[in-house]
């Protein structure tokens, strides 16, 4: 007969534990915690509640799931991590709980989270997210399905991280991130639309077709950004039929402008234009 809980591993007596639910040695699993059907948790992993697993997921060795908020505000407040179902969490992640009484860290379904990333206090991860290895999310970030997160991405606090967007390895994200967009540098800048991503998602037609012209409205017609978003919401008007994508875009550049909101990540051509001058020798002039 199959052990699924190795005789090492620490379960507390508050743990709820589904009974197909296979556990490593040495792993921790604390009171508050429940796991649904058919998890793998590795060797030790540590989860502390309150905590909450759906169905399926695989957590690898090393990860460490619902410890405090690393928030320096942090007042001992009982929070809690919720994840959803079929997640893949590779080696020494960490998952932080959220901050407020009563408030949630959320990671959704069918999500993939490279080894050594960091997840912290009050972030939502929606579907189908990747974070790649060594990725920093700071607290209150919200990363919306099917988004792509390169190796080693530094990403703001309160940053929003739009669907199907692309960041490129080591960027540091300090403004909001639209949907549909390739972004890349230190600091951040928005290259261009994400047309390999939008593809294998099944995007295409119409739905691409206005899309390329509110990435040109946005990042190459020198408008404005009021302008720029004005002129997003009038290409939804243009088509016969609604295109969701372009309507979800105009709601998140709506949501971005909002007070408290950091902003909207600037395109290449702000990069370039803001570039000191070079001088005959070809040093740059600070």
């Amino acid at each position: 007969m199959q052990i699924l809980i190795h005789p090492t591993a620490v379960i507390h007596p508050e743990a709820v534990l589904d009974p197909t639910v296979q556990v490593g040695p040495f792993a921790v699993i604390g009171a508050g915690v429940k796991v649904g059907a058919n998890c793998q948790i590795g060797a030790h992993v540590v989860i502390e509640g309150p905590a909450v697993l759906g169905i399926g997921n695989k957590i690898y060795p090393g990860a460490v799931i619902g410890t405090p908020s690393q928030d320096q505000k942090y007042d001992g407040a009982e929070s809690s991590v919720r994840i959803g179902d079929y997640n893949c969490i590779r080696e020494y992640v960490t998952i932080n709980r959220a901050n407020g009484a009563g408030d949630t860290t959320v990671i959704g379904n069918h999500n993939l989270l490279l080894a050594y990333v960091h997840v912290a206090h009050d972030c939502v991860i929606e579907d189908q997210v990747v974070i790649t290895n060594a990725a920093s999310i700071a607290g209150h970030v919200w990363i919306e399905s099917r988004a792509r997160i390169g190796g080693m991405v530094g990403v703001h606090q309160f940053v929003h991280i739009g669907r199907l967007a692309m960041v490129g390895a080591m960027s540091r994200l300090d403004r909001d991130v639209p949907p549909y967009m390739l972004v890349e540098g230190h600091p951040a800048r928005v290259r261009a639309l994400n047309q390999v991503g939008l593809r294998r998602a099944g995007v295409d037609g119409e739905d691409m077709r206005l899309l390329k012209q509110a990435f040109r409205s946005l990042y190459r017609s020198g408008l404005p950004l009021n302008q720029a978003i004005a002129a997003v919401d009038a290409l939804a008007l243009t088509s016969s039929t609604p295109v969701e994508t372009v309507k979800h875009l105009q709601q998140f550049l709506a949501h971005c402008q909002e007070d408290g909101r950091r902003g909207l990540t600037p395109g290449q051509r702000e990069n370039q234009s803001s570039k000191p001058p070079i001088a005959p020798n070809g040093v740059d002039q600070a």
